[in-house]
């Protein structure tokens, strides 16, 4: 790989992950608000497999990992100062995620638990709690890949699919509930989509896992319910 492909390409990736700010995102965004994701048509997750044999110590080294980054970064000042980014901060949301597009790069060729994608934090007064962190992995990773980053019999990793962008002159109802658009629309399909007249996005970001350090028990420190509510609304 020469490094001039190598820094171009590296700059593609880039531009493509802070472009996440786009209308597809805003839209992605808008549509998880207010009802719970399950494993409907425009979300799908891992299967939790049997536990094997040192899995527990990977899952609890990964949340050793993610406690020392959330300590790090209590003061959500620190986090800016390091490079984290608040995505799209305009808009009320359950969860603010932080992200580090530097990490979310990395997270494309290995795993480093130290190097979150995303912190998560809660609006509180005119600052910012954080409650958790966000891993991210390539949108094409198998199953046996994420389990390689964190067994998938401890977390279960979750992506956005299927979602139709709606046309320019049905843009009014990008946003109606019950609708045919969005993560919560109707259309499922790139060929229901191709005949409404819209951009059909078969998976919106990558894999994603939250992991909530702070918390006591291992069914919340994992919490698939907390993620399916909260994630990016």
């Amino acid at each position: 790989m020469s490094t001039v492909w190598a820094q171009e390409q590296k700059s593609n990736d880039m531009h493509n992950m802070q472009g996440m700010n786009d209308e597809g995102a805003a839209h992605a965004m808008h549509s998880m608000e207010g009802h719970h994701m399950d494993m409907g048509p425009h979300m799908k997750m891992t299967s939790l497999r049997p536990i094997q044999p040192g899995d527990q110590q990977k899952a609890d080294a990964v949340v050793q990992a993610a406690k020392r980054v959330a300590e790090k970064y209590t003061d959500y000042k620190v986090a800016l100062a390091d490079g984290f980014r608040i995505f799209m901060p305009d808009r009320p949301q359950k969860q603010y995620h932080f992200t580090n597009y530097q990490y979310g790069f990395e997270t494309r060729f290995h795993f480093n638990p130290e190097h979150p994608t995303s912190l998560l934090y809660e609006k509180q007064g005119d600052g910012y709690k954080l409650i958790g962190v966000m891993y991210t992995a390539p949108k094409g990773s198998s199953e046996d890949e994420l389990n390689g980053r964190i067994p998938l019999s401890i977390a279960q990793w979750h992506a956005h699919v299927n979602m139709c962008l709606p046309p320019a002159d049905k843009r009014d109802q990008a946003w109606q509930p019950h609708g045919q658009f969005g993560l919560g629309g109707s259309i499922t399909s790139k060929e229901a989509c191709d005949a409404a007249g819209g951009r059909f996005m078969p998976q919106i970001f990558g894999w994603m896992v939250h992991v909530y350090p702070f918390e006591q028990k291992p069914e919340d420190i994992w919490s698939v319910e907390r993620q399916a509510h909260n994630h990016m609304d």
